[in-house]
């Protein structure tokens, strides 16, 4: 029997992409889901398809929304936060609105989602927290203003959750993917290396989340290249720039 069969997770960001994929996969090992996005059409689509699923519309940039869709979920066994925004811009055409949207998204909804739910596990003395981070957030990257920042951040947070919350009985994890092919990645002008399914991706989520490691990094050896710039002098990582 799956470790998730009669769990209640409550995915945030789970209208396409990743977070439909990954609310499939659960669904198909036994999961009671709890779906929350913007868009109230496609979360009703998937949970017609999905028996023990239902739709929470939220918008995670707004406090009230977070709070009622909380009040409105109930006792969960574990969140996964999979709410992201991107759009791709280098330094010389900064457009502050739109480094702020992603921010507001990808880190401070963490911050409100979170704000609701920590202390009602630490309190439980249970739960579980999937954050999804990026590989992008381990460095400094062309074109990253905005997102590259906020899912630095992200990571940041999880580590400090990870160290503040030992012995509570929470689970704290940070998933940091490469390149997944939806909406998002799809307004890039470059070659993505690795790009990987939405299934694919969320399969490897699913087995991050059966396993009590702190971090994991996909896909390899794309990530360990990411993780090896953190050794390299920086007139290598900045040569010619």
């Amino acid at each position: 029997m799956s470790s998730f069969n009669g769990k209640t997770y409550w995915i945030i960001g789970a209208s396409e992409g990743l977070g439909r994929a990954l609310a499939e996969a659960l669904g198909r090992q036994g999961a009671h889901l709890v779906l929350s996005a913007r868009n109230a059409e496609r979360l009703q689509a998937i949970c017609a398809s999905l028996p023990k699923a239902r739709a929470i519309p939220m918008d995670v940039t707004d406090p009230d929304s977070v709070r009622h869709a909380m009040a409105e979920a109930g006792e969960v066994d574990g969140l996964v936060y999979n709410a992201g925004a991107y759009d791709p811009m280098r330094s010389g055409d900064w457009d502050t609105e739109a480094a702020l949207a992603m921010t507001d998204v990808n880190y401070l909804g963490a911050l409100r989602v979170l704000g609701e739910t920590v202390p009602g596990f630490v309190q439980a003395k249970r739960g579980e927290i999937t954050l999804i981070g990026s590989l992008a957030g381990y460095h400094g990257l062309p074109a990253a203003i905005g997102y590259g920042a906020s899912k630095a951040a992200l990571i940041s947070l999880a580590e400090t959750m990870r160290h503040d919350l030992a012995g509570t009985g929470v689970t704290v994890r940070i998933v940091n993917p490469g390149f997944i092919k939806t909406r998002l990645t799809e307004k890039n002008a470059f070659k993505m290396p690795m790009l990987m399914t939405p299934e694919d991706a969320a399969d490897r989520v699913i087995r991050a989340m059966g396993r009590r490691r702190f971090r994991t990094d996909f896909p390899a050896p794309f990530s360990w290249l990411v993780r090896l710039i953190d050794y390299l002098p920086d007139f290598l990582v900045y040569r010619g720039k």
